[in-house]
């Protein structure tokens, strides 16, 4: 596996954006756009970019005077078991292509910027939103989102952006920051942004470079999953057809989901059919080296 490379890259003569790794260095460099007026946006990531992450920046360029974009793998989101250690880094290609996509400034702090030594306070959102799906404490649990929360409320109140960038492949991780913002008046709007795939409808993570190649055949079986959901859904008006025609297509891949569930999509209450409510049909499944989620919405019809 090269980490340094990943579909979609390309090479160009743009010079690498502005890296800035301690707090008040960040602040004193966008004190003049506050000053201005200007408005500033903020696309939160842990590195290793692809097509999914430029797609935000790109609309955050397309939108604000001033593009902030963070580089940082957040310890405290992972659990004891996961991937933290082996997480995909590449900050040098991650600059290239933050310079490429109009990025102004990244902040790439060190760990101990952020969480420095007696560090003790935790945001955390509760509501019945960060203790299912992947916040089931069979799974990767609530302490997931508290780590998300905590790290993502640390850099609105540091980069103070007037709107923050997310993609809806975690749709989870999007509702918990929509109702942390709501909940906690923070004065910045969220854009979720739609899922970017490869041409196969894989959905693009940075953990798609763990997959062996008959690995990545079978991981497409996950968004195979989705489209039969929803397509049977709406074909039969009924939710449980659509999660048996997903299950279908994931055992014809070999693949046993860690959850294949629909909930209402704003707060991800359990529904037992179409409600005239947008609903998330999500799927979360290992396969090979690699744990992978993936997720629908099934708006309203005429919706």
């Amino acid at each position: 596996m090269t980490l340094s490379s990943f579909p979609g890259d390309t090479v160009t003569s743009c010079a690498p954006a502005r890296a800035l790794r301690g707090v008040e260095d960040l602040r004193a460099a966008l004190a003049p756009a506050r000053r201005e007026g200007r408005t500033i946006g903020l696309v939160p990531t842990m590195g290793f970019l692809h097509e999914g992450h430029l797609s935000l920046l790109r609309a955050a360029r397309d939108e604000c005077d001033v593009v902030v974009m963070s580089l940082f793998v957040n310890p405290t989101q992972f659990g004891p078991n996961e991937d933290l250690d082996r997480y995909p880094r590449d900050e040098e290609r991650d600059l290239r292509l933050a310079g490429e996509a109009g990025v102004d400034l990244v902040f790439a702090p060190e760990v101990a910027e952020l969480y420095p030594d007696g560090f003790a306070t935790a945001v955390e959102v509760d509501g019945g939103l960060t203790s299912v799906l992947d916040g089931d404490p069979a799974r990767r649990g609530p302490g997931h989102f508290r780590g998300v929360t905590t790290v993502v409320a640390k850099l609105f109140n540091i980069v103070g952006p007037d709107v923050a960038y997310f993609g809806q492949k975690d749709a989870q991780q999007a509702a918990v920051i929509r109702r942390m913002v709501r909940d906690l008046d923070f004065p910045v709007r969220i854009q979720v942004m739609p899922i970017v795939r490869e041409e196969d409808g894989l959905a693009l993570s940075s953990r798609n470079v763990y997959l062996e190649p008959a690995d990545r055949e079978r991981a497409v079986a996950l968004s195979r999953a989705l489209a039969a959901a929803e397509q049977q859904a709406r074909a039969h008006d009924s939710l449980a057809a659509g999660l048996d025609a997903a299950r279908i297509e994931l055992a014809a891949a070999a693949i046993e989901p860690e959850y294949l569930e629909a909930r209402d999509a704003e707060t991800l209450a359990p529904v037992a059919g179409l409600t005239g409510r947008p609903i998330l049909v999500a799927v979360a499944a290992k396969v090979g080296g690699a744990r992978l989620i993936d997720n629908v919405v099934i708006e309203p019809q005429g919706g």
